[in-house]
């Protein structure tokens, strides 16, 4: 479908909630979204001008058409995008971890001694499911500890087909197992006992598991049953310690969850932390690779949803950073499936406001430790094609500035950027010939046009023509350099680098007058302000350099047999007027010839040549 067709069809959508799911050529779902009203959102996509950040606008781009889906309510709508994302598995959408990174813990129903194990999705069986949890060796190592905890087996043998046929494991001798295997052992009555417990604690219910062996250990010592007291009181120790140590069980005891989020450059993160009675239980942390154009608020409501929507555990209460769009009805859904209520908060001050700042940290922390050096280079390179009007990433930056005093030693410099760094051996330096007084336009049309005719003489010093061109200077110093290379046949991407009033970088200038903005992105505003500042400093450097040497040569000026090879010879040699001037026939002979340094001694010492 066209562009017209798309906004024709999204214009006809009733203002009703449902589900819209964008289709590109081939059929393939790539963007799944909800709405309130269908018809509101929806004609947004296709509207001009709109102000999309550049994951919508790629997504837009590649839209051929797309269905919607009515429902009764926003609630509806909440779980059925949920539903449909993880289906498609959307290119646009946020996604957590596929089924296979979010494991799930079976338990064999209709058997005489169930066990647990670890599978990637939840079957339509007589099974009973618990999770997802986190990944798959944290939830088989919990697996494990909770049998320890709850002195269940772990072998490989099956019951009750091998029980009294062979002496027991190692686990039973190290008091990690009470010997089920054993003919006289605890027996099928007191197995199911412990894997109710167990399903307990992978239900979330720690406290109330701990509360009730709590009361059984106290009824035992009443009855003077002190070996089954100890029992019990070592087990409750062991669930103590495995309710802070175990993630997954930590995770599922929770009964506050803290998320914070982190909207980085290259990929964006997500953690959670989970909380428990104000002790810190554990963490989550989850990166994606989402631009820092999407905001806080947009990345955790695609985030939270899938989540927790197809998990069995919910925390009493959610802590938030910023406010959702669907907040009041991702509530009333998770309520409704917890059998509790669940709140979700945004505190603003004390002890969970400090609590949401971790959060943020933890997920800050791990974007940035798994986002590299040349990800950041290549993302910044692109916000600038971006404003430049590319349709790529700039890899090679020329920039241009001119430096003089007066009229007098006139220079300009050109350094090159590869890839976000500094390419030394292709910078250059030129010396103004054309100009007689300042003039940094006529300049800057010199130092191009003699520069890109070189290019198209096939000089190897200027081979590579750049993919942008940086102009020090704002928007006239751009327009001139457009025209230098239109006079030329070329055609380049120009932008000036304009500074502010204290001299440093402030913006982008078009040769159209059209300033762009660089500080809402600070690694892009960084890298400008470092190129136009090397730039200035080569320049500089060259300035002073020339002004040195036509210094010395003017005091050198007017000496019989120094011409300008001499001149040079004597500046290399000693370095300074002052130390030529104080040096004997001898040392100035060492520099040129016997003839020029009497000469040269003469000029510096009148007064003793006339004695």
């Amino acid at each position: 479908m066209t562009r017209e067709e798309l906004r024709q069809k999204a214009n006809d959508l009733p203002t009703v909630p449902g589900v819209y799911l964008m289709m590109d050529k081939t059929g393939k779902v790539i963007y799944v979204g909800k709405a309130k009203k269908l018809k509101n959102r929806v004609t947004q996509y296709f509207q001009s001008g709109s102000a999309h950040n550049a994951k919508t606008r790629a997504m837009v781009a590649q839209v051929d058409r797309f269905d919607t889906i009515f429902v009764s309510s926003e609630f509806e709508a909440l779980v059925l995008e949920n539903s449909l994302i993880k289906h498609h598995q959307p290119r646009y959408n946020i996604l957590l971890k596929d089924d296979k990174g979010y494991p799930f813990v079976r338990l064999e129903q209709n058997v005489p001694y169930p066990r647990f194990s670890l599978c990637s999705r939840a079957e339509n069986d007589s099974a009973r499911y618990f999770g997802p949890f986190g990944g798959r060796q944290e939830s088989r190592n919990a697996i494990d500890a909770v049998c320890s905890a709850l002195h269940l087996p772990t072998c490989s043998r099956r019951f009750p087909r091998d029980i009294g046929k062979e002496r027991p494991c190692l686990n039973y001798h190290i008091g990690k197992c009470d010997g089920f295997c054993l003919p006289d052992g605890p027996g099928q009555a007191e197995y199911q006992a412990r894997i109710d417990q167990a399903s307990r604690l992978f239900s979330g219910k720690l406290r109330q598991l701990s509360a009730e062996l709590q009361a059984q250990m106290e009824q035992a010592a009443e009855e003077l049953a002190f070996e089954k007291a100890a029992a019990l009181r070592d087990r409750l120790r062991a669930l103590s310690v495995l309710g802070k140590q175990q993630q997954v069980i930590a995770g599922v005891c929770a009964d506050t969850d803290v998320w914070g989020v982190y909207p980085g450059q290259v990929r964006c993160g997500c953690a959670v932390l989970h909380i428990q009675s104000g002790d810190l239980l554990g963490r989550e942390v989850q990166v994606f690779p989402a631009a820092a154009d999407e905001s806080e608020s947009e990345i955790l409501s695609a985030v939270l949803s899938q989540y927790y929507l197809d998990r069995g555990i919910f925390p009493s209460e959610i802590l938030l950073p910023c406010p959702l769009e669907d907040q009041d009805i991702f509530a009333q859904v998770l309520t409704e499936r917890a059998g509790h209520r669940v709140t979700v908060r945004l505190p603003q001050r004390g002890e969970k406001a400090e609590l949401l700042k971790m959060a943020q940290r933890n997920a800050a922390e791990e974007v940035e430790r798994i986002t590299s050096e040349a990800e950041r280079t290549y993302k910044t390179l692109e916000q600038l094609g971006t404003l430049a009007g590319l349709s790529h990433a700039p890899r090679r930056l020329e920039a241009y500035d001119i430096s003089n005093t007066g009229s007098a030693d006139m220079v300009a410099s050109m350094v090159v950027f590869q890839d976000g760094k500094p390419l030394k051996r292709d910078y250059r330096r030129f010396s103004i010939k054309t100009l007689e007084h300042p003039d940094d336009y006529a300049a800057m049309r010199e130092v191009l046009t003699r520069r890109f005719r070189r290019y198209l003489d096939g000089d190897e010093k200027f081979d590579h023509l750049p993919d942008l061109l940086l102009i020090d200077g704002g928007e006239m110093h751009a327009r001139t350099a457009e025209e230098a290379l239109s006079a030329l046949g070329l055609s380049l991407p120009i932008l000036g680098m304009v500074k502010d009033d204290k001299h440093r970088t402030r913006a982008l200038m078009t040769a159209q007058g059209q300033e762009l903005g660089i500080q809402q992105s600070p690694h892009l505003f960084t890298m400008i302000g470092r190129i136009q500042e090397e730039v200035h400093r080569f320049a500089i450097t060259y300035h002073h350099e020339k002004h040195k040497r036509s210094t010395f040569s003017s005091r050198l000026d007017g000496i019989p047999g120094v011409g300008e090879a001499r001149k040079k010879a004597l500046v290399k040699h000693f370095k300074s007027v002052k130390a030529i001037a104080a040096a004997s026939v001898e040392d100035l002979s060492s520099a040129v010839g016997a003839k020029a340094a009497q000469a040269v001694y003469d000029h510096f010492h009148k007064e003793n040549s006339y004695d």
